[in-house]
Formats: structure tokens, sequence, C-alpha cells
């Protein structure tokens, strides 16, 4: 009799290597599960049971658990795959599977089984929390079970781990996820029926690599992200034309490397494999760590999901709500179980340094409007971190407030109280803004009897002030702040390092929101209609001789990090102005060129930047004579980069001189210091529109608007800048929502 042992193995085979492993199983003549089934195993309740497995071609299977039992012949695959009928909470059974040999899984318990997963925090062992040393000590629970997955990243789905459940002890539990562990301890201990944890998780990861491919496909926002995962899929029609087509070049490039040796001709270099097409198997890589740690668990029945994962994509707030819904779609499409419950925890605060206090807000943000998702729910626990530590220790409370979740949700109790405060509407009156909330049970409170904090309350020109709260009546939050007599909205815990206070009467906090018009506005909207929409990245006032190759630029508003969300279109502003003269300016916008904010300011050496290239839909605001106006003007072209340059037509773009220098240059070189460029047309009219040189070598830059009436179209070899007193320049951005 074989015991209940995992057997790896590697899906999606060559032929000969699949018919290699099929003569083998008939050989070996020996039936075999994945690790998911074994020993001391929880298996789903009320639910049809799925077990699967292998054996030789051919061979007659039966499965029997308790009473139930069925039988199938092996496809010529190797696989076979029952599902028995579902059976009640219980135990402990015993599962038989008899074919070429017989293995027999004891002590089956039948409950409730949840997958833990994320990143360091789920991870985060029981014997590192606050109290998890004497909670580790204590926990004997016979019908607490616990399986832990190890980290493996494939490119390829897996059909098993090297894994084992295991019964809940102190040598167990203590290094097995504490969030997971006191998750699991408050079902026991109020379901009163077993508990299978399933721990996959793997400190510092993205989202991305636990996401399946179904997840991205289903997002048409992630479409790069599905083509990235296509085109390295051996599996795809995409990868198999791409890899057609290289060999073939390559075939073609082999026969006259042949011819070229026999004349002893110069032989050209042997086509570049395409990147694309290399494996995807970093711990960091789309679908890598779901191909290695959660596809071998699939179709294994579960109960449900919790989540914790986040800090690693900080910077990447604007995609992980889109992010979030292909992780749990994805999951779901796999198991094929419906919409099982799928709960995460909103991430904690923590000071991540640098200029960037909003990031982790617009997170939060995210992970909030995930839960339109059905059947999902957030704990939110902003007053049990500590901004100093990316792993705050309680983690018995934060399995605890999943728990609650679970309990309300999954477990129809519906009188518990698992939320905390949520908006549910706001009203400005006179210089008051009034917020309504729900789920405040027997009413809104502080946890330290102070006036709530961390609230802000918007001017109508998007700025923000610290708000003066009070709560009224048992839902309600009047906000006021000193000079603001028209309140356009709120905003609360809008920082990294928020820890607010306002608490309904279960102690459980509010997350963070925003309410009424609290879009980013800039300073350019009151004067040119067409910025508006638009928010700031980059403000600089041009000193007359800038040094930016060596030196970082300057920049008097630098927002770049902040803004994470994906870009619609991008803008530049010129303002100059001459002693005692008017202020003149051009404002110009295009179709987004670059998703890298960092990449759309001054193109300095030591940016690497080089864009020379069209732009589309040109849209242009002015107040200089002869400069085209208007909202669609059509193509244009940049030229942004930091070298010398010639007036070589070198793209070439129509109508340019190779003589002069205007609305087509060339010969420019990324991450060389020189002269520079940065420069804006509208070539169809053979039109400078916005034009800045020179801020490497020493002496005057030049700029101007437009085309220069005297000398190079392109305002090259002006050194005019001591002309101007006022030399601005605004780069700006509209969001893609």
């Amino acid at each position: 009799m074989a015991s209940c042992l995992p057997s790896l193995r590697r899906p999606r085979l060559g032929a000969a290597i699949v018919a290699g492993v099929l003569t083998a199983l008939a050989c070996a003549a020996e039936v075999k599960l994945p690790a998911v089934f074994g020993d001391r195993m929880v298996l789903q309740r009320d639910r049809p049971i799925p077990v699967w497995g292998w054996d030789a071609p051919g061979t007659e299977v039966t499965v029997k658990l308790g009473e139930a039992s069925a039988a199938m012949t092996v496809g010529k695959d190797g696989r076979w795959r029952f599902d028995l009928p579902a059976l009640p909470a219980g135990g402990p059974l015993t599962l038989t599977v008899t074919g070429s040999s017989t293995v027999v899984c004891k002590d089956v318990l039948l409950g409730d089984v949840w997958v833990c997963s994320g990143q360091s925090n789920m991870e985060w062992g029981l014997g590192g929390a606050d109290g998890g040393d004497k909670d580790a000590n204590e926990a004997v629970f016979l019908k607490l079970r616990l399986l832990q997955i190890p980290k493996v990243a494939s490119p390829l789905p897996q059909d098993n781990v090297a894994a084992a459940w295991q019964d809940c002890t102190p040598a167990n539990a203590r290094g097995f996820s504490a969030v997971g562990y006191y998750f699991g301890r408050e079902l026991l201990r109020e379901l009163e029926v077993p508990i299978g944890l399933i721990n996959t998780s793997w400190g510092g990861t993205r989202i991305e690599p636990w996401t399946p491919p179904a997840g991205f496909a289903a997002v048409p926002k992630l479409a790069p992200l599905a083509d990235q995962v296509a085109l390295a899929s051996p599996a795809s029609a995409i990868h198999k034309q791409r890899l057609g087509a290289h060999l073939e070049a390559v075939e073609t490039w082999m026969k006259g490397a042949r011819e070229a040796l026999k004349l002893e001709q110069v032989l050209t270099p042997r086509p570049e494999f395409p990147g694309e097409l290399l494996p995807l198997q970093g711990s960091g890589d789309p679908c890598a760590l779901y191909n290695g740690m959660v596809q071998p668990l699939v179709p294994y029945g579960i109960r449900g999901a919790i989540w914790y994962q986040g800090e690693s994509n900080l910077r990447d707030a604007g995609l992980y709500y889109h992010k979030m819904q292909a992780l749990v779609k994805g999951w779901r499409a796999v198991w094929n179980q419906g919409d099982f419950p799928f709960y995460w925890v909103q991430l904690a605060p923590y000071n991540y340094g640098g200029n960037i206090p909003r990031l982790l807000p617009q997170i939060w943000e995210a992970q909030a409007q995930a839960l339109d998702l059905p059947n999902t729910g957030m704990a939110v626990i902003s007053d049990i971190g500590n901004v100093q530590d990316i792993h705050p220790r309680n983690k018995r409370e934060v399995g605890r407030r999943l728990s609650l979740i679970a309990l309300a949700n999954t477990y129809g109790r519906t009188a518990t109280l698992c939320s905390g405060p949520v908006l549910k509407e706001w009203k400005a009156d006179g210089n008051r803004l009034r917020l309504g909330f729900t789920q405040v049970g027997d009413g809104l409170r502080t946890r330290d009897g102070k006036p709530p904090t961390w609230f802000e309350i918007g001017r109508p020109d998007g700025s923000f002030a610290k708000a003066d709260a009070v709560i009224e009546g048992t839902d309600q939050v009047i906000l006021t702040a000193a000079g603001v007599t028209a309140p356009s909205g709120a905003r609360f815990a809008w920082d990294q390092s928020a820890e607010p206070n306002l608490i309904n009467s279960a102690g459980l906090p509010t997350s963070a929101f925003r309410a009424g018009d609290t879009a980013a506005h800039n300073e350019l909207e009151a004067t040119i209609p067409l910025a508006k929409g638009f928010q700031t990245v980059y403000r600089l006032d041009l000193p007359e001789a800038p040094n930016y190759s060596d030196q970082p630029v300057a920049y008097a508003v630098d927002n770049a990090d902040e803004i994470t969300q994906p870009l619609e279109r991008i803008a530049y502003c010129l303002e100059l102005q001459k002693a005692g003269g008017p202020l003149e300016y051009v404002f110009v916008s295009m179709d987004a060129f670059s998703q890298e904010a960092r990449k759309i300011g001054i193109p300095t050496a030591a940016s690497g930047v080089l864009f020379q290239q069209d732009v589309k839909r040109l849209a242009v605001a002015s107040n200089v004579q002869g400069v085209p106006t208007g909202d669609d003007l059509g193509d244009g072209a940049i030229e942004f980069w930091p070298s010398n340059y010639g007036p070589r037509n070198a793209r070439p773009v129509p109508g340019a001189s190779n003589e002069a220098f205007d609305v087509g240059d060339g010969d420019c070189q990324a991450g060389v210091k020189g002269h520079a460029c940065m420069q804006i047309h509208l070539p169809s009219r053979k039109q400078t529109l916005l034009a800045l040189n020179r801020w490497g070598p020493p002496g005057p830059c030049e700029m101007g608007i437009g085309n220069n009436p005297e000398g190079q179209p392109d305002w090259t070899f002006t050194a005019n800048a001591g002309k101007y007193t006022l030399r601005r320049l605004t780069v700006l951005v509209r969001i893609d929502r």
C-alpha cells in the first residue's frame, strides 16, 4: 500500500516527454494524488468534493470517502478526477483511492477550507506577532489543520507542490501565518466545525505574480499585462506565431551565413531572440507565483480566501483597483466554485519616506473601491499599525477583524458589526460640510474621547484646509475650517501616517476616503480654460543659465512620484514676460506619449530620455500672435533630448529643412550632455509651438513661443533667456479615469 505523498509533476510537456511519462506510469503502475490530499486534511463541507490524480491510462480507479464512492477509467493523458457528493461537517473519515495501487489518507475532516495569501504581512509567522509566542504555546486544536505551501515561482502552471497537511500544534503553528492562524482560530471557536488553512504567501511580492492569465484577460485596463503573459506562454497562438517568425528569420540568416562563410563576406549579426518570448519565471513576474503556488491547489474545494498585500504596489495605486479585480476574478474563474468569499486587509499606516505622503491613501482608496466586486470585504487596521514598522505586530486583531467579516457575510451572523463607519453622503451647508455614515452601530465616537482627527475640508480651488470636526447625533460629522466659506468636498486620513480616531460602537475604525470635488486643480485654469482637468506634475522658474546636465532639475513643484494613475494627456505651458511687457504663454496638450511621470519633464542626460516622435491630437491655447490655437490641430511632433543636434531632417519630418533648425532636426543622443532641446511642433504648418534649448553648456538658455521671427525657427542659438524677467515652465497631466 502506497503512502499519501506528493508527486511533483510539470504540465504541458512536449509530446515525446508525455509519451515517456505515460510509459513510466504504466510501468510503475501506481496511483498518485497531489499533495493537497493527505493525512489530516480538511475537505470542504456542504458542496461537491473534487478529487483528482494520476495513474496509468486505461486503469480503473475507485475513490471512497466514508459511504461515498465513485469509479472511472483513467484517460489517455494519465489523469483522473471525481466530484464526490457533498457531505456535512464531521469526521474523521478515511479517503481511499484504488487503481494500479492504493493510497489511503487518514484522519480526514469535513469543514471549511480558507486560502491565506499575500506578501510579508500575511506570511508573518505567529511566533513573531505580539503575544504570538504565548499563543503558539497554546495552539493545540485538533480540528484546526494547516497546509504550508513552499515558495515556488514557475513560468508554467504546476500540478503539484511539496507540502503536507499538519495538525495545529505549538511547533507547527509557530511559523504559520499569524493572520491566517488568528482568523482560523476565531472561526473554529465560533462555528465549532473543522477549519483548514492553506497558507500560500511570499514577502515582498506584488499582486501581478499571484494573478492567473484569466484574471488579466477579464480586465480591459490590464490588456498590456494580458499581452505580456500571452507572449511568454508557449501554448498561446501569439507566442507560436512570433517564435515561428523568429525561427524563419534565423533559418534565413543561417543560409546567408553559410554563403558568407564560403565567399569570405562580412556577416550580419544573427537575429536577436525576441525578449517578450522569454519565460516569466521570477517571483515578480506576472502569473509566476500563481503558477507555482496557487494552481497546484485548483480545484480543491474551498470556502473562501483572505488576502493581505499591496505594499509592493505602492507606486501603482492608479491600477491597483483593476489589479484587485483581476486577482479576484481570476481566482474565481480557475476554481469554478462561484463567487466565493474574498476578504482582504487594508494596508496599515506607514511612513514610506520621501515626498510621497499621498501614495498610500490612493492604495487605500483602490482597496476600498474593489469592494464593488460581489462577496468581498475589507478589514481596516488604521488604528493598530505602526508608522515606523511596515510589519505591525498586532496580527491577532487583524485576524479577528477578518473573522468578523466572514462571520457576518459568509456565515449569516448579520447582527455582527464587521465594518467601521462608511461614508454614505455629504452635503455643504453654508460654511459647514455635513458627512453622514452607515455601519455606526450604536453611534459614532472616538477611541480617545477627543474630537475626530484627520479631517480636511476642500476649497473651491482644489486645495484643502485642516478641518475642525464634531460628531452630531449618532451618524453625522460636521466639518468647518477657518476661512473656508464654500466647502467643495472633504478628505479623511489622506496621509500615509494617518492614524485617525473615528470609530463605531464596535470599536472598528473608518477607512480613508475622499468626498465631493477633490480633483487636483492647477493654477493655470483661471486664465487658460484648456488647462481644466489637468494636474501639475512639475513647475519650474527657469534660471537664465541652468546646468541641468550635471545637476538635478530643481523644480519648484515636483509631484511626479504621486502620479500613479494611467495618463490620458500630457501638457506643457511656457510663460514668458519681459520687463514692463505683457505675459505671453502657450499651452500645448497631446495624447500621452509616456506613462512615466518621471520621463516627461526636462530631458536631462541623467534621465536617459529621448523622445523624437509624432504625438497625437494636439490642442493649443496661446495669446501670442501667429500661434495656431484649437482643441484638435491634428498630429504634432516633439523633440526632447539632452545632447547636441544638427539641422538634418533625420526622421524625416514632412516639410522640414535640412539646413535650418526647425520642426525636424536630428543627430541627437540619449544620455549624452550637450546643447539640449525640448520642443513641440506642428509640422503641418511648419510651426514651432514651444521651445526650450541649451541647459547644458555655460551661458544663457534659449526659449520661445511660436516660430522665431529672426534666425533659426526653433530658437536654437538665440541665447535669449536674459530678455525675460519671468521664465516659467509647467508640465501637467490629465488622468485616464
